[in-house]
């Protein structure tokens, strides 16, 4: 019961009020760690990201190589002879 009154003393709190204070704060942090390295977090979302854009300048390359070979085919299409 000392142990008790001590800890009331040196907190200026109940035990109880001191408790769910402590819980409510570990609790949060889980949530945090959760958000921040979870499946659906903010390094899974910027990782998506930088995909995404590597794609779209993959794609970009590759409109632009189909361009010059279809060039190339017309050309040749057109040196065949008429059948």
């Amino acid at each position: 019961m000392a142990e008790i009154q001590k800890v009331e003393e040196i907190a200026g709190l109940s035990l109880k009020t001191l408790l769910v204070t402590v819980i409510g704060i570990l609790l949060f942090g889980i949530y945090l760690g959760v958000l921040i390295y979870g499946e659906n977090s903010l390094t899974v979302l910027n990782q998506l990201k930088e995909k995404k854009q590597s794609l779209i300048q993959e794609s970009r390359v590759l409109k632009i190589e189909n361009q010059k070979l279809q060039k190339e085919y017309f050309e040749l299409k057109q040196l065949e002879p008429k059948e």
